[in-house]
């Protein structure tokens, strides 16, 4: 009898140890796999965004799953397209939390779908890391689940206007702006910058997201003749408006955020010298530069991503998100065997001086979530991006 009840009370005991084990392992998490989830514009007017930086992305993972993963557990993706709408974009990303339950997100783009999962996302007490979105709103007050890897719009617009104000002298500075939370970060951005010379805008107009009507902005904009304009659009809209000015006669100096989608904006605008003088602001280096993150990208390009889509080069979004990566795994490297989400923003809380090898160095905090903040500025010239060097002798 007593054996009975000895032998009894040893199965309870291992049911209740396996039981509670498994009701502690870390959602996403196996001995074997981490789940990360990524919601994206991979079709429609922004789908170049997307898609690059899912490759980008997705080309870091795979060379880092081919070495063994990170601490014994490969990375797997869970990426679904969103079409750049917030509604779309929610939907996936509860999806991703309820239904796949990924232990954590990574590569979000935009501000107006960012903006819009994010209360889900702290509710959920999910991590997100990377997102190729400049908005503030993401940035201040600081979001404990949310860290950003890229330099912000505020920083981008602040730069430029700068430069136009004090390198070039330009006083009539312009905003051609997309009519949503992305748009209106930039125009904020810009308004911000140009407090500090105690002025405004000269004029601003809009156009709607998702469409490429930009004529009445157009005409708003070009009957107060700026010198300059700042432009917080996607590559369609905004290449749309700049050949417009041109056939207009209407020249001024041109400037775009980075989320337009450089590499793109230039196939569009084409190789003519008329195009040549179009200014747009980076968060990361050009990708045919010989920094030591840089040389690593392009050799994952070519393996991991060259294979399957011969068409494309080397490009300023996907080197992003291949940086995005690069940070994920970082973080995750510092957990060792223990992967939880809460020890998750705790080892991200205490990445400092994290080399990007991109040459600026990546540090985050318990309140600070911004991580890199360099901006470069670069010009097109014959379709090709080159570092502005001499801001007067952009032309």
């Amino acid at each position: 009898m007593g054996t009975k009840i000895q032998n009894v009370g040893l199965v309870l005991f291992l049911l209740v140890t396996v039981f509670s084990s498994v009701s502690h392992a870390e959602v996403g998490v196996t001995d074997t796999e981490i789940l990360i989830g990524s919601s994206l514009a991979l079709e429609g007017h922004a789908s170049y965004l997307g898609t690059q930086t899912l490759r980008g992305f997705t080309a870091y993972i795979n060379a880092v799953n081919e070495k063994g993963g990170v601490n014994g557990r490969k990375i797997k993706i869970l990426a679904y397209n969103d079409g750049y709408d917030p509604d779309n974009c929610v939907k996936n990303t509860n999806k991703l939390i309820k239904e796949d339950k990924v232990f954590a997100l990574s590569s979000y783009v935009g501000t107006p779908t960012s903006v819009k999962a994010m209360p889900i996302i702290e509710e959920a007490h999910i991590p997100l890391v990377g997102l190729f979105t400049g908005a503030e709103a993401l940035r201040e007050p600081p979001k404990r689940y949310i860290f950003n890897v890229r330099a912000s719009y505020y920083q981008e617009t602040a730069g430029i206007v700068t430069h136009f104000w004090e390198d070039l002298g330009f006083r009539d500075i312009a905003v051609f702006y997309q009519n949503d939370a992305f748009g209106t970060a930039g125009l904020k951005g810009v308004e911000l910058a140009l407090e500090k010379y105690k002025a405004k805008p000269i004029v601003t107009a809009s156009y709607e997201r998702g469409s490429e009507d930009v004529g009445p902005a157009l005409k708003t904009i070009r009957e107060k003749n700026p010198e300059a304009i700042v432009m917080v659009g996607v590559y369609g809209p905004c290449a749309r408006f700049i050949q417009g000015s041109k056939w207009l006669g209407f020249d001024p100096y041109f400037h775009c955020v980075s989320f337009v989608g450089a590499n793109q904006l230039a196939h569009l605008l084409g190789t003519g010298k008329d195009n040549d003088g179009v200014v747009v602001t980076q968060v990361v280096p050009p990708p045919e530069s010989n920094l030591p993150g840089i040389q690593e990208y392009r050799a994952c390009f070519e393996k991991y991503i060259k294979k399957d889509f011969p068409d494309d080069t080397p490009n300023f979004v996907s080197l992003e998100g291949f940086v995005n990566a690069k940070v994920l795994v970082a973080i995750l490297n510092k957990l060792g065997k223990d992967v939880t989400r809460e020890n998750f923003i705790k080892a991200a809380e205490s990445l400092k001086n994290f080399d990007t090898g991109i040459g600026t160095n990546l540090t985050f905090g318990d309140q600070d979530r911004r991580g890199l903040d360099m901006i470069y500025y670069t010009v097109i010239k014959s379709g090709k991006y080159e570092v502005v060097t001499d801001w007067k002798k952009l032309r």
